[in-house]
């Protein structure tokens, strides 16, 4: 590290952000280097370490023979402005050296509000914002993350996108460039050759063209790119590599502990949930290769506390099996084990029971809405009975806290389906008063509303979002009446959400707003401290763009989306189907009362579906 470099870590917050130097860090000789990947998370260093997929690759592409991948985090505020005034680049954790001086940088984006941040670690690192000022094979740019699956909004600043999950795709990708660099090929060479690895979607082969009403007339495809371009998956997750020896942050983290993945996918089919259709099919490990992990990783890492993550957890019919295993195991070596993500429907007491055998922590469930008509509407799969038989069950287990979760400006809400969160929220509070155990603590009802944001791949994807000023006024209308002192009530402003459902259902033609709002100070907007909202909309009124074409319109069922070149696996024939379904109010089962033909299972190789 330069001294330029120590003298400003001392102006900053937390300078153990930038430092790197934590236990198991890879460090390489460069001498034995062919390759070297700067990956880059478009958040501060406390979100990027607690990235899963981060954590998951760069692991994998660290096993690879002459490849060195190093992590790239954005700076926080603080040092960004310490960075322009001493003029220094953005540098990598592992080698402290410059950005620029990395063969590819690879970003993982897995939220719409980390777009200027992408373009700012580019700043900073003297690296040409578009993909078309880029020459040469030097910092070839690409990314991956869920947010890829409408890469739109990014593609005149990326090279190529990864699409899907990166276990087996990021070394193909990599191998690929190792030979391109040792026998000298032009970027445009490189590029012929990474889009046909499937999987890959290179944008500059690809024309749009529009309407005059804005609405896009054709996607053409160039030099013989596919029309269609599938995500990959991995099939056997119980061979897949785990980072059971993973780096130990030397500062706190927001998920300091240890994550076990159970299973990817999802099989309930929440209409609005982009996750469950872009995660499928669903995916499990056993549970014996799951324990297995589980020891290694906590008896590796010193961490005391573990976590079972996927996006349902007690769907895993393994959860008994493995948790019979990890609870002595966990006792024995004093370790903390939580199981996040379950559901009203199959709630296990006598699970919670086991897992907080000292102290009760709040419960968390996410009705989403609070009539059982609107459950429906968005395929919920979850009735009232369940919900207050389950906070019954806790409560006589002696839990007193409660969070629930609910979204507002949902598809055909009315009042009287806002109204209903109340209902619902008195109905918990004289659940508890009947059948507490423990009334001396008093009870809390954690609620929380979010703002509805239509994302593509999903049966909402059509739909209009509501005005801000009328998600305001149900917010109000709901806090109207909550009378009780047990219940707490928050909701999320709506302008970080209206500008998320802008970039997600975006085109190209937001690049300049971006590119925009970053020169004009646009950074960490998902950060309280940072967004500015006044600044995205003279970003937005200066390109001539009008968010509500992306957010308030709505978009028609025949009309051509942004995102249509790309396939998730998810027909767009099933999400139409039900689509129509939610507005007849119509449940669908989950995946395990039969399948409902979504088509992802074509996507496994031994699997055939007609869908």
């Amino acid at each position: 590290m330069t001294e330029l470099k120590r003298r400003v870590l001392h102006k900053v917050q937390k300078p153990a952000r930038y430092t790197g130097g934590e236990f198991r860090e890879i460090k390489k000789n460069l001498d034995d280097v062919r390759v070297r990947v700067a990956f880059c998370f478009p958040d501060t260093y406390e979100i990027g370490m607690s990235n899963l997929g981060m954590r998951i690759l760069y692991g994998v592409m660290n096993q690879m023979d002459g490849v060195w991948c190093e992590r790239v985090f954005t700076p926080w505020g603080d040092m960004q402005q310490q960075m322009r005034e001493h003029d220094l680049p953005l540098w990598a954790l592992e080698s402290q050296d410059p950005v620029k001086d990395f063969d590819m940088l690879a970003f993982t984006v897995g939220y719409e509000m980390s777009y200027s941040n992408i373009l700012n670690m580019l700043r900073l690192s003297g690296i040409p914002l578009r993909a078309s000022e880029r020459r040469g094979l030097k910092n070839i740019v690409f990314a991956g993350g869920v947010c890829m699956y409408n890469p739109e909004p990014l593609a005149e600043f990326f090279d190529f996108f990864s699409l899907g999950e990166g276990e087996e795709i990021t070394p193909e990708i990599i191998s690929l460039y190792d030979r391109a660099k040792a026998e000298n090929w032009e970027k445009e060479q490189f590029l012929l050759e990474v889009s046909k690895i499937p999987g890959i979607y290179v944008p500059s082969f690809y024309r749009h063209e529009y309407h005059d009403d804005g609405t896009l007339s054709a996607i053409v495809p160039l030099h013989g790119a596919p029309t269609k371009v599938t995500k990959r998956i991995v099939e056997d997750l119980d061979n897949a590599y785990w980072p059971t020896d993973t780096i130990i942050p030397s500062t706190e983290i927001v998920h300091d502990r240890a994550n076990l993945e159970v299973f990817r996918g999802c099989i309930r089919g929440c209409r609005f949930c982009q996750a469950g259709f872009t995660y499928r099919p669903v995916r499990k490990k056993s549970p014996e290769v799951l324990y297995r992990q589980a020891v290694e990783t906590l008896e590796n890492s010193g961490i005391n506390e573990i976590t079972l993550s996927s996006l349902s957890t007690s769907d895993y019919r393994g959860l008994r099996e493995l948790t019979d295993q990890m609870i002595p195991y966990c006792e024995q070596n004093r370790v903390n084990l939580s199981v996040p993500s379950l559901r009203a429907d199959n709630f296990s007491r006598e699970l919670m029971e086991k897992l907080q055998t000292v102290r009760k922590s709040g419960l968390t469930f996410a009705p989403e809405a609070g009539t059982q008509r609107l459950r429906d509407v968005i395929n919920k799969n979850l009735t009232e009975d369940e919900i207050l038989s389950t906070c019954a069950n806790a409560f006589s287990g002696g839990w007193n806290n409660v969070k629930l979760y609910f979204m507002l400006g949902l598809p055909t809400e009315t009042d009287e389906d806002v109204l209903g969160i109340a209902d619902l929220v008195y109905k918990v509070i004289k659940t508890w008063k009947e059948c507490a155990s423990n009334k001396k603590r008093g009870l809390r009802v954690h609620v929380a509303t979010a703002f509805f944001v239509p994302k593509p791949h999903t049966p909402f994807q059509w739909e209009k979002q509501i005005e801000p000023e009328e998600y305001l006024r149900r917010c109000k209308l709901l806090k109207s009446h909550f009378y009780s002192k047990s219940i707490e009530y928050n909701y999320h402003e709506p302008d970080l959400s209206r500008l998320e459902a802008v970039f997600a259902r975006g085109d190209r033609r937001l690049a300049p707003v971006i590119e925009y709002a970053s020169e004009q100070g646009a950074m960490l907007d998902g950060w309280d401290e940072y967004f500015r909202y006044d600044l995205w909309l003279d970003a937005l009124k200066a390109c001539g763009i009008d968010p509500e074409f992306y957010t308030t319109r709505g978009y028609s069922e025949d009309e051509l989306l942004p995102w249509d070149t790309i396939d998730v696996g998810v027909t767009k024939k099933f999400l139409l189907r039900e689509r129509k379904r939610a507005y007849e109010a119509c449940v669908t089962p989950d995946c395990r009362h039969g399948c409902a033909g979504c088509g992802a299972n074509c996507l496994l190789k031994e699997v055939q579906c007609d869908a």
